[in-house]
């Protein structure tokens, strides 16, 4: 996609944002809007979300509720989103009567696994090698091709692990194919190639309406059961690894026309290599940490980009771990607020559920590493 060069006025204070999506990352964009003097009003299915309560507004309806999505356009100057897995009609719909950042050619792209790849590769950014799959005889095909072990992961929809299956040197494709499409019906599969990785990290890129760009330091990230648990920030990385991963970054967001923030999720190889894994075009879990550790946060650059702001300073202030708080970790709560370089941040969940995000914990080192 070519970028785009047209200067476009910014939203002035006491306008309203609209975000789609009642998340906990919708929660603290209109958290780190309201600072600004915006104004959000939340779009979301589910009364009680975490985004609902703090907003200025909010809509609960389903997504693809035209007469809805209608009042909400009409009431908002600008609309943005929490998630990505925003159906395309309701992309569509709202792009033709109000401004969508990022726009809703980014959704199809990131929706999709395989369009994601093909756009990165196509963009001389590197990816493990990957193959379709529509059944299991195409699974089978594909790891002739690709080799074993590698991952099996839904096109579309996977999240968390979620449509994911690890195959080893016996695994059944057959089986792998209906473990897969169990869980996400009607699949389409990529099949990525095993990469013998020394650690995964990130890197968040703000990018806004006259491609001015912003990053910020690669953050190392570990998971518990295929969902981030810590990011630790600075990744620990040599410098040249963490300068190319924030240049990948920062191509990939001019090459797609990035309007937001992104969350672009990579490898780096024992030979310090980095390969690029999935984007997220909105905050990411692993940014979090930027809340209490940064002059702005992530959520602030989003806030900024969408409304048509200059961005801000992404200077880190102190190093960081952020913790997610998964399930019943949250009871944890008591200690950590007599913890003096502990930053809580809850999300308003009724209901504690194995490995659901309930909030998060960000300990800060002013003084050097962790």
């Amino acid at each position: 996609m070519a970028a785009s060069n047209a200067k476009t006025q910014a939203i002035p204070p006491s306008a309203t944002i609209g975000i789609l999506g009642g998340g906990q990352l919708g929660r603290m964009t209109a958290l780190a809007a309201a600072p600004l003097g915006y104004r959000v009003h939340i779009f979301c299915p589910d009364a009680g979300s975490p985004a609902t309560q703090v907003c200025d507004r909010h809509t609960i309806a389903p997504y693809d509720d035209a007469e809805a999505l209608a009042a909400f356009a009409a009431s908002v100057d600008v609309v943005t989103y929490e998630f990505e897995n925003v159906p395309a009609a309701t992309a569509d719909a709202l792009a033709g009567k109000v401004p969508l950042r990022p726009k809703p050619e980014i959704l199809a792209i990131c929706q999709d696994r395989l369009k994601e790849k093909n756009f990165l590769n196509g963009i001389g950014v590197p990816t493990a090698p990957f193959a379709e799959a529509r059944d299991a005889e195409a699974l089978d095909r594909a790891l002739r091709e690709i080799g074993r072990p590698a991952v099996l992961k839904s096109v579309r929809m996977g999240y968390d692990g979620k449509g994911q299956v690890g195959i080893a040197p016996d695994t059944d494709p057959a089986a792998a194919w209906a473990e897969m499409a169990g869980s996400i019906p009607d699949a389409t599969g990529v099949v990525e190639g095993w990469v013998d990785f020394d650690l995964e990290i990130s890197v968040i890129v703000a990018r806004g309406v006259d491609g001015e760009m912003a990053t910020y330091v690669p953050g190392e990230n570990h998971h518990t059961n295929h969902i981030l648990h810590r990011t630790y920030a600075p990744a620990r990385v040599a410098d040249p690894v963490a300068e190319h991963a924030e240049s990948l970054a920062r191509r990939i967001a001019e090459r797609i026309d990035l309007v937001g923030v992104m969350g672009v999720e990579m490898f780096v190889t024992p030979e310090g290599d980095v390969l690029v894994n999935e984007l997220a075009p909105r905050p990411h879990n692993s940014g979090h940490w930027t809340i209490d550790a940064c002059v702005a946060s992530q959520f602030e650059q989003h806030a900024r980009s969408v409304a048509g702001l200059p961005l801000a300073s992404t200077d880190r202030l102190a190093n960081a771990v952020m913790q997610n708080l998964l399930g019943d970790e949250v009871n944890g709560w008591p200690g950590i607020v007599r913890e003096p370089h502990a930053k809580l941040h809850l999300y308003g969940k009724a209901e504690v559920k194995p490995g659901r995000k309930m909030g998060h914990v960000t300990r800060l080192y002013p003084h050097g590493p962790w």
